[in-house]
């Protein structure tokens, strides 16, 4: 990412403190996004005037950064890492002219760690202090002037969700570009330990590439705390040069044998500073009035209302996923189906007509059905995360999570995945760990998404009869069963896989219960753009590429003496019959081929090749073709049975022909290939195996890397054979 060369302000601040309602203010819609290699959170880069007049604006001109918002510079999450590299120019940042802190005034002494901290690095440094209508009705007062002079740099007092005092920023943040002051002392507001001090200055002897040129020797002693407060045995951290690492643990093991707590001194200290000097720059009412938002939380917290409240909302939530998303879904289906029609009837016949029928445009077509799903779902998100209802739903959720090793935030996108597994997969960048995140993702897949419904309902309609059950439809039951066996499956897979292959200690969830407040429509509009951008332009590309690859193992090759054989007998059909008789014929006969081109095709090959492997399941080469065209998309397995049966590719899940063709089919002793033990198996199967390349291109994209998408198709594809094969064995040993 490249800017022009105009002098560069990062903003940085804790979570919920309005920091990027700041940069959209300050930078309008000219604000972008890039993706740091390898990772999956974000920092937002943006041009802006610094003048409130624009004929001046051409002379006045920075970049701003928007870094992710963190408690502190201890980089121990991914966000924390991008803080501190934005800040001294680590790694791909470029090192910036001017740190703006963006502080939460209703939360004063809270933010004011974070800026000791960026104050430590002896880098000039302007706070911004946000939120000031909210602190005004809370009857709170802050002096700036004395906050200004506690810290020795300009404090400015802005309401950036009223763009109050945006102007005295601008001019503000301009003088401090022309005449950088540094804070007072290289920064150091608190004085470390004797001890504390020669840890440092130990450590700061081996920084190495990480002491940026120029840096003064209390700034490295700054470097050398975030490295004793960010590095050990169990870090994330990348690119920590191997005798900067050793020089850390060496210290931190002679502090633990000496009975200390390096972290301990550090956060003490910081915090004596602060409870020290905020009676002079604030003051609160004796006695505050409990805020509504506390009275709310009574209830929103609370183990059984709670639970009740976060089920209600969750519920719509999965419930406009589905219903809400199914018109817009519609449309795109029909507009690709008639796009596809329409480039038939006007393209000759042949196998180029099919590539670009069946290929690209149903290709592409599988990409955008996701799209409707995925603007709901970040734009429920967004307004959950904007209200401040997130953080509260993660600390509910979080004692059931726990118990099976999934963070407290895995919930958002364990539910996301009812819908759409790739929407899901992305949603778990709202977690900072990458242990949790990755484990997240292995079992997101798991749940029942929407592209299982169309199997299911055809397999359940076909093979399980329309009875009742303890006066309840059996069908619907097995239906719901589906579900909850899903979600079961799920938890367990993340009990196993978070003991075993991602094996790692449990952190708690520590967050912060922001204020209710009303979303941001402009930043909200911002995130829905931005991640269907991503989407679009990312995991579409990965999507459409197999989808053409599918379709072409389905398709060649062209020729076979089944085909041959049947394509001589339409001259015979033609001539037996005349009008809507010989339209229909003709039909027959055209299914039939494509079903024969199917069989012999190199998909067709595969099936029968794979054969063996899914026969102790209760398949065969056929179900096996379908599972293979599932790939695609799991509710291609519909249409792929439909060519393999010669009904035609444009059937549903409720094809009435199709699910007689199944009923009827019978195997070389006669046995019906279809019984409610087959259909069990199928379903099995289904719900566990990762048939989706969309699901495993996200995850890819997520992890950059193959390792993780391949491992999550081979753990998933495994579960599904044994659960499938110890149904269908123990089943047929007990005469079902």
């Amino acid at each position: 990412m490249t800017l022009p060369e105009v002098p560069r302000v990062v903003l940085v601040g804790n979570p919920n403190t309005g920091k990027t309602t700041l940069f959209n203010r300050l930078t309008g819609a000219r604000g972008r996004v890039g993706n740091y290699p390898g990772i999956t959170v974000e920092r937002s880069v943006g041009r802006a005037s610094l003048s409130a007049s624009a004929d001046t604006a051409a002379a006045s001109e920075c970049a701003f950064e928007d870094v992710p918002g963190c408690y502190s510079l201890a980089s121990r999450s991914a966000e924390e890492q991008i803080a501190i590299d934005a800040l001294l120019g680590r790694h791909d940042s470029v090192r910036p002219d001017l740190a703006v802190v963006v502080v939460d005034a209703t939360n004063l002494e809270r933010n004011l760690y974070l800026t000791l901290q960026v104050l430590e690095l002896g880098r000039p440094t302007l706070v911004a202090l946000n939120q000031m209508d909210a602190l005004r009705d809370a009857g709170v007062e802050v002096d700036a002037a004395a906050l200004s002079a506690c810290l020795g740099v300009p404090v400015v007092p802005i309401s950036a969700a009223r763009a109050e005092g945006l102007d005295a920023l601008r001019a503000a943040i301009a003088t401090q570009l022309a005449s950088p002051t540094l804070p007072p002392s290289d920064g150091w507001r608190w004085a470390p330990s004797d001890a504390l001090r020669a840890d440092l200055d130990a450590v700061a002897a081996h920084l190495g590439d990480e002491r940026p040129e120029g840096t003064s020797d209390s700034a490295a002693r700054a470097l050398a705390l975030w490295a004793l407060m960010s590095v050990d045995a169990d870090d994330e951290l990348e690119d920590v040069p191997a005798a900067l690492r050793l020089a850390v643990l060496d210290v931190q093991r002679a502090a633990r044998a000496a009975g200390r707590d390096l972290d301990a001194e550090a956060i003490t200290a910081r915090y004596a500073f602060i409870d020290r000097h905020a009676p002079a720059f604030v003051r609160r009412p004796a006695e505050a009035p409990k805020a509504w938002s506390e009275r709310v939380d009574t209830w929103l917290l609370h183990p059984v209302f709670g639970f009740v409240a976060f089920l209600a909302i969750m519920f719509t939530v999965f419930q406009a996923l589905f219903a809400w998303s199914d018109p817009a879904i519609g449309l795109i289906e029909a507009a690709f189906a008639a796009a596809g029609g329409a480039a038939r009837a006007h393209l000759p016949e042949g196998l180029a007509t099919d590539f670009i029928v069946d290929g690209l445009i149903g290709g592409v077509g599988s990409v955008l059905v996701f799209l409707p799903q995925i603007v709901l779902l970040f734009t429920f998100i967004g307004v959950l995360e904007d209200t401040g209802y997130m953080a509260r739903a993660a600390f509910l959720m979080d004692r059931v999570m726990n118990k099976v090793g999934l963070h407290g935030r895995a919930f958002v996108p364990l539910l996301s995945g009812y819908a759409c597994a790739v929407p899901a997969i992305m949603a778990t960048r709202t977690m900072e760990r990458r242990r949790d995140r990755y484990l997240t993702m292995m079992v997101v897949p798991l749940m029942t998404c929407s592209a299982r419904l169309p199997v299911y309902t055809l397999i359940i309609g076909a093979l399980f009869p329309a009875g009742a059950w303890l006066g309840l439809p059996t069908q619907g039951l097995l239906m719901l069963g589906m579900y909850l066996f899903g979600t079961l499956m799920a938890l367990v897979a993340a009990a196993v896989l978070g003991r075993t292959v991602l094996k790692g200690p449990r952190v708690p969830l520590i967050l912060e219960l922001p204020p209710f407040r009303r979303p941001h429509l402009g930043s909200l509009a911002r995130l829905v753009s931005s991640r269907a951008r991503v989407f679009l332009s990312e995991a579409g590309t990965v999507i459409l590429a197999g989808s053409v690859v599918l379709w072409a193992i389905l398709t060649f090759p062209r020729g076979s003496e089944e085909v041959t054989a049947l394509e001589a007998t339409r001259p015979q059909v033609e001539a037996s019959s005349e009008g809507e008789a010989q339209t229909e014929a003709l039909a027959a006969l055209d299914a039939e081929i494509a079903g024969a081109r199917l069989r012999n095709s190199l998909g067709g090959r595969i099936g029968h090749a794979i054969e063996p492997v899914i026969e102790p399941l209760g398949f065969d080469w056929k179900i096996g073709v379908g599972l293979l065209g599932a790939f695609a998309a799991r509710e291609v397995f519909v249409s792929t049975m439909g060519v393999v049966y010669g009904v035609g590719a444009d059937v549903d899940e409720e094809s009435t022909t199709l699910r007689e063709r199944m009923k009827a089919e019978r195997r070389a002793d006669g046995r019906p290939v279809y019984t409610p033990l087959t259909g069990l198996s199928l379903l099995f199967f289904f719900a566990l195996a990762c048939q989706c390349v969309s699901t495993l291109a996200a995850i890819k994209r997520e992890t950059a890397g193959w390792r993780w998408p391949l491992f999550t198709l081979a753990y998933m594809t495994a579960l599904a054979w044994v659960v499938s094969f110890v149904t269908w064995q123990v089943g047929s040993a007990l005469g079902a």
